[in-house]
């Protein structure tokens, strides 16, 4: 039998009724509320996480032309770059131009050794040890060449000495490294590695 609420003190029923209320809310907040208010904190955090890489693409987008102008001077430079620097395919010809300025200078080639290629972000070193004889004056003739020469060649590891015996056409013997920068398609596949084959000098004295 259902209780008579009338039968109870006023006192009882504003207790009961108060008890009721807590009840609702507390399956309210906890089968409703609190549900809503996660869903709602996780599409809070999701709608942060949208707005800052909206705000990182629209940072990127205005350093848009920022970077154009950046690729298109880096392209310049490139472009710049090629007249002085052979491709792979231009090293035998450029190592026969080294060795034909040698000639013209009235410097006999002993030997041509190329060494391990260097590898580089852009390009490769490509070092060659000459063996030289002749006189003071053809080695500044050859030097003043390669200095002249428009692709880059840099040359280190000069060592001079003089004939025990001598005559007008050679008097001293010379060796240097001859270093050349050849550029790559692809940088990354570029490593530390033996030069290829390379054509012998034919030894030649021109007095």
């Amino acid at each position: 039998m259902a209780p008579n609420l009338n039968k109870l003190p006023w006192y009882g029923q504003i207790g009961l009724f108060v008890a009721l209320a807590l009840a609702g809310v507390y399956v309210f907040y906890t089968y409703y509320a609190s549900p809503a208010q996660a869903t709602l904190r996780a599409r809070q955090a999701q709608l942060t996480a949208i707005r800052a890489d909206i705000n990182k693409g629209q940072a990127t987008a205005k350093r848009l032309p920022e970077f154009r102008a950046r690729v298109k001077e880096l392209s310049t430079r490139l472009d710049n770059l090629k007249p002085i620097l052979p491709e792979q395919k231009d090293v035998a010809d450029l190592l026969r131009r080294l060795q034909t300025m040698a000639v013209e200078s009235h410097l006999t080639i002993r030997a041509v050794k190329p060494e391990a290629t260097v590898a580089k972000p852009m390009h490769v070193e490509w070092p060659i040890s000459l063996e030289l004889d002749g006189t003071y004056d053809n080695l500044a003739g050859f030097f003043d060449r390669i200095n002249h020469f428009p692709r880059i060649i840099n040359v280190s590891d000069v060592d001079i000495q003089a004939k025990p015996k001598q005559d007008a056409g050679s008097t001293v013997t010379a060796s240097c490294k001859a270093t050349t920068f050849v550029l790559v398609d692809e940088p990354t596949a570029a490593a530390t590695k033996p030069a290829g084959k390379t054509p012998k000098p034919k030894a030649r004295k021109t007095n």
